[in-house]
């Protein structure tokens, strides 16, 4: 029986396959208002504080590809915009924005999420959790094998967070079943940064679309807010919770045998093969030590 990865890819495949063939991708448009915080016309996004968008999702803070990038040549900070967010099962952007202009002075002095980042090398904490079994585990319980951790949480509605995460380690999961030396010697973690509602039932039914139910090398974890919070905080990840959304970054890291650092992917724009490639030059190094 195939398992409930290769069902998964299959249907992207096929899914691929009829997009191709000329049937339109499924959009969804919703109509959001909100004020800018600030502009990145290298990359054609905007971060905006937006209003509520029903149906979808609460009031937060959010950084928005813009589909016409030409649209931002004059939106500043303190600009209040109007736009169409479009979100499919890939991704998502704005367009058809309005701009009014904020008036002198009225920009967000809110400073984002900065916190320092931690450098290779350091010491990840020994952090207590629950997997999807409701079995306690904790990230010292992983030493003498590389960890390869993400932080996620299941209700995350933006198909370039969370879920690619999650598509991205199944990858490198598919991939490690391909290698026996780096499968022996390496373990998937992702940790989720909604313990209230992930509890491990729902970590279960989540990591089994992407994992396929195994469960062997992978875990999907939970565990209380506070020593979740630490343990992100120790991979630079700021996150809060806001009207049942967690508004987060994204960290991705390998760890050491030994529990340190070794590297971070920040964002979502990092590939499984640059990371199986990291990976496997730290099991060299191991290896050869």
């Amino acid at each position: 029986m195939k398992s409930m990865l290769t069902l998964m890819l299959t249907l992207l495949l096929a899914a691929a396959f009829v997009s191709c063939a000329g049937k339109p991708v499924e959009e969804r448009r919703y109509d959001m208002k909100g004020n800018v915080v600030s502009v990145d016309r290298a990359k054609g996004s905007v971060t905006v504080d937006h209003e509520d968008i029903p149906g979808f999702m609460p009031a937060m803070r959010m950084t928005l590809p813009v589909r016409d990038a030409g649209a931002l040549k004059e939106v500043e900070g303190g600009d209040r915009i109007q736009a169409t967010l479009v979100v499919t099962d890939e991704s998502y952007w704005i367009e058809n924005v309005f701009v009014t202009k904020g008036q002198p002075g009225t920009a967000s002095t809110t400073p984002p999420d900065a916190l320092a980042e931690p450098q290779p090398g350091a010491v990840i904490p020994d952090v207590k959790l629950v997997n999807q079994d409701g079995k306690p585990i904790s990230t010292g319980k992983f030493k003498g094998s590389a960890l390869v951790v993400t932080f996620i949480y299941t209700r995350c509605p933006l198909p370039d967070q969370c879920p690619l995460m999650s598509m991205n380690f199944a990858q490198i999961n598919a991939e490690l079943d391909k290698d026996s030396n780096a499968r022996e010697k390496t373990h998937l973690l992702s940790v989720t940064l909604d313990p209230e509602y992930d509890k491990p039932e729902v970590l279960r039914n989540y990591g089994a679309t992407y994992e396929g139910g195994k469960f062997d090398n992978w875990d999907f974890a939970t565990g209380d807010a506070e020593e979740v919070k630490r343990l992100a905080l120790s991979f630079g990840l700021m996150y809060k919770a806001e009207n049942g959304q967690i508004v987060h970054s994204l960290r991705t890291a390998i760890v050491t045998p030994d529990g340190k650092l070794y590297k971070i992917y920040r964002g979502n724009e990092w590939k499984p093969a640059d990371l199986l490639e990291d990976l496997r030059a730290l099991l060299a190094q191991q290896g050869n030590g």
